[in-house]
Protein backbone atom coordinates (compact mmCIF):
# COMPACT_ATOMS: atom_id res chain seq x y z
CA UNK A 1 0.00 0.00 0.00
CA UNK A 2 3.07 2.39 -1.37
CA UNK A 3 1.58 5.69 -1.57
CA UNK A 4 1.96 7.28 -4.53
CA UNK A 5 4.62 10.49 -5.24
CA UNK A 6 2.84 13.60 -6.57
CA UNK A 7 3.66 14.88 -9.88
CA UNK A 8 4.96 18.19 -8.82
CA UNK A 9 7.29 16.19 -6.46
CA UNK A 10 9.49 14.92 -9.11
CA UNK A 11 11.13 18.03 -10.07
CA UNK A 12 13.07 19.81 -7.44
CA UNK A 13 13.35 23.08 -9.09
CA UNK A 14 10.36 25.59 -8.48
CA UNK A 15 9.71 28.33 -10.40
CA UNK A 16 7.33 31.09 -9.71
CA UNK A 17 3.65 30.10 -9.46
CA UNK A 18 4.51 26.72 -8.38
CA UNK A 19 2.27 26.87 -5.30
CA UNK A 20 -0.76 26.86 -7.51
CA UNK A 21 0.42 24.11 -9.52
CA UNK A 22 1.25 22.36 -6.61
CA UNK A 23 -2.07 23.31 -4.75
CA UNK A 24 -3.91 22.33 -7.85
CA UNK A 25 -2.70 18.68 -7.97
CA UNK A 26 -3.04 17.92 -4.41
CA UNK A 27 -6.88 19.02 -4.68
CA UNK A 28 -7.18 17.38 -8.46
CA UNK A 29 -5.69 13.60 -6.11
CA UNK A 30 -8.49 14.64 -3.19
CA UNK A 31 -11.13 12.29 -5.21
CA UNK A 32 -14.59 10.95 -4.17
CA UNK A 33 -13.60 8.16 -2.35
CA UNK A 34 -11.47 10.13 0.02
CA UNK A 35 -13.85 13.13 0.24
CA UNK A 36 -16.75 10.43 2.16
CA UNK A 37 -14.01 8.65 3.71
CA UNK A 38 -13.33 11.70 5.54
CA UNK A 39 -17.05 12.79 5.93
CA UNK A 40 -17.80 9.14 7.13
CA UNK A 41 -14.51 8.89 9.43
CA UNK A 42 -15.32 11.73 11.70
CA UNK A 43 -18.79 10.55 11.80
CA UNK A 44 -17.19 7.48 13.08
CA UNK A 45 -15.29 9.07 15.55
CA UNK A 46 -17.77 10.89 17.20
CA UNK A 47 -20.12 7.49 17.21
CA UNK A 48 -17.44 5.74 19.13
CA UNK A 49 -16.40 8.56 20.99
CA UNK A 50 -19.72 8.71 22.46
CA UNK A 51 -19.40 5.10 23.48
CA UNK A 52 -16.11 5.20 24.96
CA UNK A 53 -17.60 8.01 27.32
CA UNK A 54 -20.74 6.02 27.92
CA UNK A 55 -18.93 2.77 28.72
CA UNK A 56 -15.65 4.83 30.82
CA UNK A 57 -18.37 7.45 33.28
CA UNK A 58 -21.86 6.29 33.33
CA UNK A 59 -22.07 2.73 32.55
CA UNK A 60 -21.21 0.17 35.06
CA UNK A 61 -17.97 -2.29 34.32
CA UNK A 62 -18.44 -5.94 33.43
CA UNK A 63 -16.95 -8.49 31.55
CA UNK A 64 -18.39 -7.79 27.94
CA UNK A 65 -18.28 -3.92 28.32
CA UNK A 66 -14.33 -4.38 28.92
CA UNK A 67 -13.90 -5.59 25.33
CA UNK A 68 -16.64 -3.75 24.07
CA UNK A 69 -14.46 -0.67 25.44
CA UNK A 70 -11.45 -2.05 23.58
CA UNK A 71 -12.94 -2.69 20.42
CA UNK A 72 -13.93 1.08 20.24
CA UNK A 73 -10.90 2.38 21.10
CA UNK A 74 -9.32 0.30 17.99
CA UNK A 75 -11.64 1.52 15.77
CA UNK A 76 -11.49 5.23 17.13
CA UNK A 77 -7.69 4.98 16.13
CA UNK A 78 -8.44 3.18 13.15
CA UNK A 79 -10.95 6.24 12.12
CA UNK A 80 -7.82 8.62 12.61
CA UNK A 81 -5.40 6.94 10.87
CA UNK A 82 -8.21 7.38 7.89
CA UNK A 83 -8.53 10.88 8.07
CA UNK A 84 -5.08 11.71 8.64
CA UNK A 85 -4.04 9.34 5.08
CA UNK A 86 -6.74 11.15 3.16
CA UNK A 87 -6.21 14.31 4.19
CA UNK A 88 -1.94 13.45 3.73
CA UNK A 89 -1.58 15.68 0.68
CA UNK A 90 -3.20 19.15 2.07
CA UNK A 91 -0.94 17.56 5.24
CA UNK A 92 2.11 18.02 3.44
CA UNK A 93 3.00 14.37 5.06
CA UNK A 94 6.17 12.75 3.43
CA UNK A 95 6.87 9.09 2.55
CA UNK A 96 7.95 8.10 6.06
CA UNK A 97 4.93 9.81 7.27
CA UNK A 98 2.64 7.63 5.16
CA UNK A 99 4.14 4.53 5.70
CA UNK A 100 3.72 5.37 9.67
CA UNK A 101 -0.05 5.42 9.28
CA UNK A 102 -0.04 2.78 7.08
CA UNK A 103 1.55 0.67 10.66
CA UNK A 104 -0.77 2.03 12.78
CA UNK A 105 -3.98 1.39 10.42
CA UNK A 106 -2.52 -1.93 10.40
CA UNK A 107 -2.30 -1.70 14.41
CA UNK A 108 -5.65 -0.43 14.83
CA UNK A 109 -6.96 -3.05 12.15
CA UNK A 110 -5.65 -6.30 13.84
CA UNK A 111 -6.69 -4.97 17.49
CA UNK A 112 -10.33 -4.39 16.53
CA UNK A 113 -10.45 -7.89 15.15
CA UNK A 114 -8.71 -9.78 18.25
CA UNK A 115 -11.60 -7.81 20.37
CA UNK A 116 -14.50 -9.71 18.49
CA UNK A 117 -12.67 -13.04 18.45
CA UNK A 118 -12.56 -12.47 22.10
CA UNK A 119 -16.11 -11.15 22.78
CA UNK A 120 -17.11 -14.14 20.87
CA UNK A 121 -15.18 -16.92 22.45
CA UNK A 122 -15.93 -15.53 25.82
CA UNK A 123 -19.66 -15.34 25.30
CA UNK A 124 -19.63 -18.52 24.05
CA UNK A 125 -18.02 -20.35 27.07
CA UNK A 126 -20.40 -18.18 29.36
CA UNK A 127 -23.06 -20.38 27.91
CA UNK A 128 -21.51 -23.86 26.23
CA UNK A 129 -19.84 -24.23 30.17
CA UNK A 130 -21.83 -21.41 32.89
CA UNK A 131 -20.71 -23.32 36.10
CA UNK A 132 -16.98 -23.39 34.61
CA UNK A 133 -17.31 -20.05 33.67
CA UNK A 134 -18.71 -18.42 36.54
CA UNK A 135 -16.39 -20.35 39.10
CA UNK A 136 -13.27 -21.09 37.76
CA UNK A 137 -12.95 -17.88 35.51
CA UNK A 138 -10.25 -15.77 37.49
CA UNK A 139 -10.98 -12.01 38.20
CA UNK A 140 -9.82 -9.43 35.87
CA UNK A 141 -9.58 -12.09 32.86
CA UNK A 142 -11.03 -9.88 30.36
CA UNK A 143 -8.92 -6.84 31.68
CA UNK A 144 -5.68 -8.56 31.35
CA UNK A 145 -6.65 -10.42 28.03
CA UNK A 146 -7.16 -7.22 26.52
CA UNK A 147 -3.98 -5.76 27.78
CA UNK A 148 -2.62 -8.79 25.64
CA UNK A 149 -4.24 -8.48 22.54
CA UNK A 150 -2.55 -4.65 22.52
CA UNK A 151 0.73 -5.56 23.27
CA UNK A 152 0.34 -8.73 20.56
CA UNK A 153 -0.57 -6.72 18.41
CA UNK A 154 1.80 -4.00 18.16
CA UNK A 155 4.54 -5.86 18.06
CA UNK A 156 3.08 -7.85 15.19
CA UNK A 157 2.52 -4.54 13.50
CA UNK A 158 5.96 -3.88 14.54
CA UNK A 159 7.65 -7.12 12.47
CA UNK A 160 5.38 -6.25 9.50
CA UNK A 161 6.72 -2.74 9.28
CA UNK A 162 10.53 -3.33 10.02
CA UNK A 163 10.25 -6.51 7.84
CA UNK A 164 8.53 -4.76 5.03
CA UNK A 165 10.40 -1.29 5.02
CA UNK A 166 7.93 0.88 6.42
CA UNK A 167 9.76 2.17 9.63
CA UNK A 168 13.39 2.29 10.07
CA UNK A 169 15.23 -0.13 8.17
CA UNK A 170 14.98 -1.36 4.26
CA UNK A 171 13.17 -4.20 2.94
CA UNK A 172 13.56 -7.59 3.55
CA UNK A 173 12.09 -9.84 1.37
CA UNK A 174 11.25 -13.07 2.92
CA UNK A 175 11.34 -11.51 5.88
CA UNK A 176 8.44 -9.72 5.38
CA UNK A 177 6.71 -12.30 3.20
CA UNK A 178 6.55 -14.43 5.98
CA UNK A 179 4.95 -11.61 8.66
CA UNK A 180 2.44 -10.95 5.39
CA UNK A 181 1.71 -14.49 5.28
CA UNK A 182 1.29 -14.79 9.60
CA UNK A 183 -0.49 -11.82 9.46
CA UNK A 184 -3.14 -12.78 6.54
CA UNK A 185 -3.19 -16.41 8.40
CA UNK A 186 -4.14 -14.18 12.15
CA UNK A 187 -6.91 -12.39 10.03
CA UNK A 188 -8.70 -15.57 8.48
CA UNK A 189 -8.30 -17.51 11.98
CA UNK A 190 -9.60 -14.59 13.99
CA UNK A 191 -12.58 -14.46 11.53
CA UNK A 192 -13.57 -18.09 11.72
CA UNK A 193 -13.44 -18.38 15.12
CA UNK A 194 -15.94 -16.08 16.45
CA UNK A 195 -17.77 -17.12 13.02
CA UNK A 196 -18.01 -20.69 14.65
CA UNK A 197 -18.78 -20.02 18.14
CA UNK A 198 -21.38 -17.59 17.06
CA UNK A 199 -23.04 -20.62 14.73
CA UNK A 200 -22.44 -22.78 17.89
CA UNK A 201 -24.08 -20.54 20.44
CA UNK A 202 -27.10 -20.28 17.49
CA UNK A 203 -27.47 -23.90 17.61
CA UNK A 204 -27.55 -24.47 21.51
CA UNK A 205 -30.24 -21.68 21.28
CA UNK A 206 -32.19 -23.29 18.78
CA UNK A 207 -31.72 -26.52 18.85
CA UNK A 208 -30.50 -27.00 22.12
CA UNK A 209 -32.41 -29.43 25.08
CA UNK A 210 -32.55 -26.37 27.29
CA UNK A 211 -33.20 -24.00 24.61
CA UNK A 212 -31.20 -20.41 25.61
CA UNK A 213 -33.29 -17.14 24.63
CA UNK A 214 -31.95 -15.08 22.65
CA UNK A 215 -30.45 -11.73 24.26
CA UNK A 216 -30.13 -8.35 23.06
CA UNK A 217 -25.74 -8.80 23.13
CA UNK A 218 -25.86 -11.63 20.62
CA UNK A 219 -27.86 -10.13 18.45
CA UNK A 220 -25.34 -6.81 19.10
CA UNK A 221 -21.97 -9.78 18.83
CA UNK A 222 -23.51 -11.17 15.32
CA UNK A 223 -24.51 -8.46 14.08
CA UNK A 224 -20.65 -6.36 14.32
CA UNK A 225 -19.33 -10.14 13.36
CA UNK A 226 -21.51 -9.94 10.12
CA UNK A 227 -20.60 -6.05 9.25
CA UNK A 228 -16.65 -7.15 9.73
CA UNK A 229 -17.35 -10.06 7.20
CA UNK A 230 -18.52 -7.96 4.72
CA UNK A 231 -16.94 -4.42 4.69
CA UNK A 232 -13.35 -5.00 7.35
CA UNK A 233 -12.54 -8.60 5.75
CA UNK A 234 -11.59 -7.76 2.23
CA UNK A 235 -9.17 -5.76 3.17
CA UNK A 236 -7.14 -8.11 4.54
CA UNK A 237 -7.71 -10.67 1.84
CA UNK A 238 -7.37 -8.08 -0.78
CA UNK A 239 -3.88 -6.66 0.92
CA UNK A 240 -2.62 -9.88 1.08
CA UNK A 241 -2.94 -11.23 -3.01
CA UNK A 242 -1.53 -7.94 -3.68
CA UNK A 243 1.89 -8.49 -1.95
CA UNK A 244 2.18 -11.95 -2.23
CA UNK A 245 1.25 -12.68 -5.70
CA UNK A 246 2.73 -9.82 -8.68
CA UNK A 247 0.02 -11.44 -11.21
CA UNK A 248 -2.86 -10.44 -8.89
CA UNK A 249 -2.24 -6.46 -9.55
CA UNK A 250 -3.06 -6.52 -12.82
CA UNK A 251 -6.49 -8.32 -11.69
CA UNK A 252 -6.58 -6.27 -8.18
CA UNK A 253 -5.75 -3.03 -8.79
CA UNK A 254 -4.91 -0.33 -5.84
CA UNK A 255 -8.03 1.35 -6.70
CA UNK A 256 -9.72 -1.98 -5.89
CA UNK A 257 -7.51 -1.69 -2.61
CA UNK A 258 -8.89 1.90 -1.73
CA UNK A 259 -12.15 0.32 -1.92
CA UNK A 260 -11.15 -2.02 0.62
CA UNK A 261 -10.06 0.69 2.87
CA UNK A 262 -12.66 2.95 2.65
CA UNK A 263 -15.62 -0.41 3.40
CA UNK A 264 -12.97 -1.10 6.53
CA UNK A 265 -13.33 2.77 7.47
CA UNK A 266 -17.42 2.37 6.84
CA UNK A 267 -16.70 -0.87 9.34
CA UNK A 268 -15.36 1.25 12.43
CA UNK A 269 -18.42 3.76 11.96
CA UNK A 270 -21.01 0.65 11.79
CA UNK A 271 -20.40 -0.60 15.31
CA UNK A 272 -21.76 2.95 17.40
CA UNK A 273 -24.64 1.91 14.87
CA UNK A 274 -25.14 -1.39 15.93
CA UNK A 275 -24.92 -0.75 19.47
CA UNK A 276 -28.20 2.12 19.35
CA UNK A 277 -30.11 0.32 16.90
CA UNK A 278 -30.06 -2.95 18.50
CA UNK A 279 -30.49 -0.67 22.03
CA UNK A 280 -33.58 1.24 20.37
CA UNK A 281 -35.35 -2.02 19.62
CA UNK A 282 -38.22 -3.19 22.41
CA UNK A 283 -40.72 -5.60 22.03
CA UNK A 284 -40.02 -5.18 18.40
CA UNK A 285 -40.77 -1.69 18.13
CA UNK A 286 -38.27 1.03 18.05
CA UNK A 287 -37.94 3.15 21.12
CA UNK A 288 -35.70 6.34 21.09
CA UNK A 289 -34.34 7.31 24.17
CA UNK A 290 -31.24 8.47 25.86
CA UNK A 291 -28.17 6.83 24.59
CA UNK A 292 -26.61 5.82 27.68
CA UNK A 293 -30.36 3.77 27.88
CA UNK A 294 -29.89 2.28 24.02
CA UNK A 295 -26.09 1.39 25.28
CA UNK A 296 -27.08 -0.15 28.15
CA UNK A 297 -29.38 -2.31 26.36
CA UNK A 298 -27.07 -3.35 23.40
CA UNK A 299 -24.99 -4.67 26.16
CA UNK A 300 -27.91 -6.51 27.84
CA UNK A 301 -27.20 -10.65 28.35
CA UNK A 302 -30.15 -11.49 30.14
CA UNK A 303 -33.68 -12.30 28.29
CA UNK A 304 -35.88 -9.47 27.90
CA UNK A 305 -39.22 -9.81 30.20
CA UNK A 306 -42.34 -8.13 28.99
CA UNK A 307 -43.57 -6.91 31.97
CA UNK A 308 -40.52 -4.52 32.65
CA UNK A 309 -37.16 -3.51 31.52
CA UNK A 310 -34.16 -5.67 33.01
CA UNK A 311 -31.13 -3.56 34.02
CA UNK A 312 -28.38 -5.34 31.66
CA UNK A 313 -25.00 -4.17 33.46
CA UNK A 314 -25.84 -5.84 36.63
CA UNK A 315 -27.00 -9.50 34.65
CA UNK A 316 -24.76 -9.49 31.76
CA UNK A 317 -21.39 -10.71 33.74
CA UNK A 318 -19.44 -10.21 37.28
CA UNK A 319 -18.04 -6.89 37.06
CA UNK A 320 -14.47 -6.30 36.93
CA UNK A 321 -12.34 -4.26 39.00
CA UNK A 322 -9.65 -2.33 37.15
Amino acid sequence: MGPTTPAWNINNTVVNGSNNIEHFSCVSKFNTLKFLTVIIAMLGLAGNAIVLWLLAFHLHRNVFSVYVHNLACADFLQLCTQILGSLKCFLQLNRRHTFFLTIVFMFAYLAGLCMIAAISVERCLSVMWPIWYHCQRPRNTSSIMCALLWVFCLLLSFLLGEGCGLLFSDLKYYFCITCVSITTALIILLTVVPSVSSLALLVKMICGSHRIPVTRFYVTIALTLVVFIFLGLPFGICSYFLIMFKEFQSIFSYHVLKVTIFLSCVNSCANPIIYFLVGSIRHHRFQWQSLKLLLQRAMQDTPEEDSGERVSSQRSGEQESV
